[in-house]
């Protein structure tokens, strides 16, 4: 016996299809859910919505398993059968976090959940605590980036379902490895997407990059709220998920009492109460705005971390990359926006932004420096270049060992890419699988259209609808030992120890950090607390006075040099020391 529930506010009748018999569906309260028990339902049945005179079975949008794809039936799911291995467990603080982000498509050469956990002991030695995976929700297509979900509820098919995901769960924590879980809030997917049918999920009173914004504030807006909210709580009680990294919430149009992100915070706090167990919500905003991560009892959003871009983009600008500076990197490529970035967060803070012919962002004041998180390489700065080419490919070894070693030693937390450890050659490009060839050919000439403006030749850009793409993407492991891999191995395990064993490397104190620079010769040293750390990127060495009473940590390459009072620093070099 199963009690089948839906929300369609708008339906005059409704029936549910559950294997070849259809049963009527009846209204339940006043707030649109329609209900109907099925007797012989059962785990494992296939089943959808007939709405109205409709004669196309719909699948259900809070379907937990949809092994047919996002057109075909959904499945009823047994919650209750897996059995856990991770009871006591407990993430470490997010203070204290070392973030590995990977695409479960291309972690592997299998692309799979289970797949994925043969590789989890590398993760554990390499010092990660938090292994934060791009979105896993059923979309369309044989491959993709995961961001053009449809079935939010339903981990993909492609990568294991609802249970490979739990196993792979269960494994990182078998390692000591927290899980956080990339989700897609802002827009749904453009094939598969069937929610329109049951109810308006999405408005067209706003728009966004993708069509009609997601419904937050008009009628019936409680109900799509509580669609989201249930999606974040069952990723975190019923698959064990230690966090969520919720995409664009830039693009969230909410102006309702309650903002969204702090509804949904308030949700995740009661929880983590009700189950003894750390969670936490992670927000990718543009808006340089501190409320996201401000505490909700000090009127902020509450979200535990941001990812901070300014920092990214301030770095990626003074390395070697042959002057790009178009688009939003214009308004950075000084040595004096990564200072700014390294000790007041937002390089836009309330000043004039050129690229957006406005003034942008608001002061960060009085919050911790672990609450954004600090990158050179993620799944959108390297997948969203025309090629896909990391930075070792675009800046040469020794510059990315420098940048790394300022994000492992900076202030925010850190977060690698996969393959980031060791240099992989394999580029992360954009790939997105459509059956429908109108959508895959507007997809691929969009592609192309777009770069064409950076000055990328068309023949040049991948072709995201190829398969291709998506196998040139996946890393190739067995170079990990060899030649300037296994260096790059070496520095950033080297670097994640220090980090680890640094009680000044690990201050999230605001104002702790002071930062002196040349513009000229293009160095920069940050102090934090005890522990300095020097960087050349210019093309010449440098000689630094001011050393007499620091030791040598640890350094990108042995020709750096020490002695007595002075530092030595030959360009491309990145050096950490100790004040004794």
């Amino acid at each position: 016996m199963y009690e089948f529930r839906v929300w369609a506010p708008r339906a005059h009748k409704l029936a549910v299809r559950v294997g070849d018999t259809t049963h009527a569906m009846h209204p339940s309260g006043d707030r649109g859910w329609w209900t109907s028990v099925v007797e012989e339902a059962s785990p494992g049945a296939d089943y959808a919505y007939l709405l109205d005179d409709d004669p196309t079975p719909y699948p259900d949008p809070r379907a937990m398993w949809m092994p047919n794809g996002v057109h075909g039936a959904s499945r009823l799911y047994e919650t209750g059968e897996f059995r856990w291995s991770d009871e006591g467990w407990e993430a470490q603080p997010l203070s204290s976090a070392v973030v590995y982000e990977l695409h479960i498509g291309t972690f592997t050469p299998e692309g799979t959940f289970d797949s994925a956990t043969e590789r989890l002991s590398h993760l554990a030695d390499l010092g990660i605590s938090h292994v934060e995976i791009m979105p896993v929700a059923e979309f369309a297509g044989d491959f993709g980036w995961g961001y053009d979900g449809v079935d939010l509820f339903a981990a993909s098919q492609v990568y294991g379902g609802p249970d490979g995901l739990k196993r792979f769960v269960d494994a990182c924590h078998r390692y000591g490895l927290a899980v956080l879980l990339d989700v897609v809030y802002n827009h749904f997917g453009p094939v598969g997407n069937y929610t329109g049918k049951f109810a308006p999920y999405l408005t067209g009173n706003h728009r966004t990059p993708w069509g009609d914004a997601v419904n937050l504030e008009f009628e019936d807006s409680d109900q799509v709220r509580r669609f989201f909210c249930d999606n974040a709580l069952m990723w975190m009680e019923e698959f064990h998920i230690d966090g969520l990294r919720l995409d664009a919430v830039h693009e969230f149009v909410d102006r309702s009492a309650i903002n969204f992100m702090e509804q949904l915070a308030i949700e995740i706090e009661a929880l983590s109460a009700r189950l003894g167990r750390r969670l936490v919500l992670i927000a990718e905003s543009d808006l340089n705005d501190p409320r996201v991560v401000r505490q909700r009892e000090a009127h902020g959003y509450g979200m535990d971390a941001q990812w901070n871009d300014d920092f990214h983009h301030a770095l990626f600008t003074v390395l070697n990359t042959g002057g790009e500076g178009k688009g939003y990197y214009s308004d950075f490529g000084s040595m004096e926006r990564l200072a700014k970035a390294l000790t007041q967060v937002f390089v836009y803070d309330g000043i004039y932004s050129n690229y957006r012919r406005k003034v942008h962002g608001r002061r960060v004041e009085g919050i911790s420096m672990h609450h954004f998180v600090g990158f050179i390489q993620n799944h959108d700065q390297v997948g969203n270049r025309a090629t896909g080419d990391r930075l070792e490919h675009v800046v040469g070894l020794e510059q990315a060992k420098v940048a790394l070693g300022l994000v492992l030693t900076g202030p925010f937390i850190p977060l690698l890419f996969q393959g980031e450890e060791f240099a992989a050659s394999a580029p992360f490009q954009y790939f997105a699988h459509h059956e429908d060839t109108e959508m895959a050919r507007a997809v691929s000439e969009g592609r192309k259209r777009e770069f064409a403006a950076f000055g990328w030749a068309q023949d040049e850009v991948p072709d995201p609808e190829s398969r291709e793409t998506f196998e040139r993407s996946k890393l190739n492991w067995s170079e990990m030992a060899e030649g300037s891999h296994a260096e790059m191995l070496d520095w950033c395990q080297r670097l994640i120890a220090l980090r680890r064993g640094s009680a000044s490397l690990n201050n999230g104190e605001p104002g702790h950090i002071k930062v002196s620079f040349s513009e000229k010769e293009r160095w920069l040293v940050m102090d934090r607390d005890t522990m300095r750390v020097a960087l050349n990127l210019g093309h010449a060495a440098v000689s630094m006075d001011g050393y007499r009473d620091y030791r040598m940590i640890l350094q990108s390459k042995d020709d750096i040099c020490l002695e007595s009072d002075t530092l030595q620093l030959p360009p491309s070099r990145l050096a950490v020391l100790s004040r004794q």
